[in-house]
C-alpha cells in the first residue's frame, strides 16, 4: 500500500479529526498510527486469563486493526464504532463479518451488549475533561462482569529520545490548535496512568492491571457483576 504524502499529511493535518481521518483512511494501514500486530498479539495473550468472551466491541475503531484481534478473542462477530466514515469503509473492506456502527464515541449507542470492549491508540483524541464520558459508555455498553481491555505501552523516560519527540509533537498540536480551526484532537502526554486510573474508579470499574510482557500493561476495568 502507498504511504502518504507529506502533503497530503498536512492538508490532514490542518482538517478536524473527523476529516482528518477521512481524508487519510484509504492509507491509513501504511503509516506508523495504525496499531502494530504485536501490539494486538500481546493483548491476546494478556486476556487469555478472563476469557472466554462471547462478544466483543472495539471502540474508535478506525480501519480495523482491533476487529483482527476481537475475531481470535470472542465467539461472535466483533462490532467496531468510530465516527469516521472513511475509515469505517476501509473497515468494512477488510472485515465484512463485522457489525460497524458510526458514533461518537463520547456518546456511544449501546446497553449491557458486549462482555469485552477494547481500544486501540484512541485515547490520545480525548481532552482529559472528555474521558468520563467516554469511560462512561464504554461501562453502559457492557454486561455486568464484563471486561473494558486497556493496553498500555511503556512509557518513554526522560532520558529517551521518544520521551522528547512526544513531548514536542504535543506542543506544536497545541500551538496548531490555539492558532487554527477546526482543531485536531491528538495528544500523546494527557493521559498519564494515574488518571487513566481515577478516571477507570470514577466511572464505577474495579480495575486491575496485568503485564504485557516486553510492551507494557494491560489495564483490566470490569464492570461489577452487580
Amino acid at each position: 500500500m502507498e504511504r502518504p504524502t507529506l502533503k497530503e499529511l498536512a492538508v490532514q493535518a490542518l482538517s478536524s479529526v473527523e476529516r482528518g481521518y477521512d481524508l487519510l483512511a484509504p492509507k491509513f494501514d501504511a503509516t506508523p498510527f495504525r496499531t502494530p500486530d504485536w501490539m494486538l498479539a500481546a493483548t491476546i495473550t494478556a486476556l487469555r486469563e478472563y476469557g472466554p468472551f462471547e462478544r466483543g466491541l472495539d471502540v474508535c475503531t478506525g480501519t480495523g486493526a482491533g476487529l483482527e484481534m476481537l475475531e481470535e478473542a470472542t465467539a461472535e462477530p466483533p462490532t467496531g464504532v468510530d465516527f469516521s466514515a472513511g475509515m469505517l469503509e476501509q473497515a468494512r473492506a477488510a472485515h465484512p463479518g463485522a457489525d460497524l456502527v458510526r458514533a461518537d464515541a463520547r456518546a456511544l449507542p449501546f446497553d449491557a451488549a458486549y462482555d469485552l470492549v477494547v481500544s486501540f491508540g484512541a485515547l490520545g483524541h480525548f481532552l482529559p475533561d472528555e474521558r468520563p464520558q467516554l469511560f462512561d459508555g464504554i461501562f453502559r455498553a457492557l454486561r455486568p462482569g464484563g471486561v473494558f481491555a486497556l493496553p498500555m505501552s511503556r512509557a518513554p523516560r526522560r532520558t529517551q529520545p521518544a520521551y522528547w519527540l512526544l513531548s514536542g509533537f504535543d506542543l506544536a498540536m497545541r500551538v496548531r490548535n490555539a492558532v487554527w480551526r477546526p482543531r485536531f484532537v491528538m495528544y500523546y502526554r494527557t493521559h498519564p496512568r494515574p488518571a487513566l486510573l481515577a478516571d477507570l474508579d470514577a466511572a464505577g470499574f474495579a480495575v486491575e492491571t496485568t503485564p504485557m510482557p516486553g510492551v507494557g500493561e494491560l489495564i483490566i476495568a470490569r464492570r461489577p457483576a452487580g
